[in-house]
């Protein structure tokens, strides 16, 4: 099991971040190749993750559980999927937290496991890969509540599936996605998290 914690900076307060936070299809076009394809009941989102490793492709397709509690601003997450062409299996889980005043800081903590072709990576670059993809989903907020500034709908209404352009999409329609983050980015993002990391140990080592 390998095991998530970040914590992530917006630059727009919790009220206007949440409302979007709280829109499965606004938060699924922001993840770098995550499509949205299906809203059931009770919290149950269907959909896809592509990423790119060259000229090597892995989709999963799974669903998402979705619980919120608004009050404290924080999201239970629950998920599942597999890679149809690699026979790949994911099962994830994780907590969403945002706080603060004029700013946002969104918290995130979680555990994953990958099994099958895909496990070896997952051991061994899985953390770096789920940051990378994180840096590119608050840069994607970030620039989607600026152009955005007026809150959503309550999230009480439901889900409006109703991507950043502002055209609504059916419940069995497809919100667009955020461009796949292809494997030359993914690298380069990881690579730059690793080495904070080790200089931030040699510092702390002195």
């Amino acid at each position: 099991m390998i095991s998530l914690r970040e914590e992530v900076t917006l630059p727009s307060p919790p009220e206007v971040v949440w409302p979007l936070l709280c829109d499965p299809a606004v938060v699924a076009s922001c993840i770098p190749g995550a499509t949205l394809t299906l809203a059931g009941e009770g919290g149950a989102y269907q959909g896809t993750m592509r990423i790119k490793f060259g000229p090597t492709v892995a989709q999963f397709r799974g669903e998402a559980r979705l619980a919120y509690d608004h009050a404290a601003r924080r999201c239970t997450i629950e998920g599942r999927g597999i890679d149809a062409r690699g026979a790949s299996r994911a099962l994830a889980s994780g907590v969403v937290v945002a706080s603060g005043d004029d700013t946002t800081l969104l918290k995130v903590e979680g555990n994953f496991t990958i099994t099958g072709p895909l496990e070896t990576f997952a051991n061994a670059g899985g953390v770096h890969l789920a940051r990378a993809i994180l840096a590119e989903f608050a840069e994607n907020m970030g620039k989607l509540v600026a152009q955005q500034p007026a809150p959503h709908p309550p999230a009480d209404a439901g889900p409006s599936l109703s991507p950043p352009g502002g055209e609504r999409v059916g419940v069995r329609g497809e919100a667009p996605t955020a461009p796949a983050l292809s494997g030359g980015k993914i690298l380069w993002r990881a690579f730059r998290l690793w080495l904070r990391q080790l200089f931030s140990r040699k510092r702390e080592a002195r």
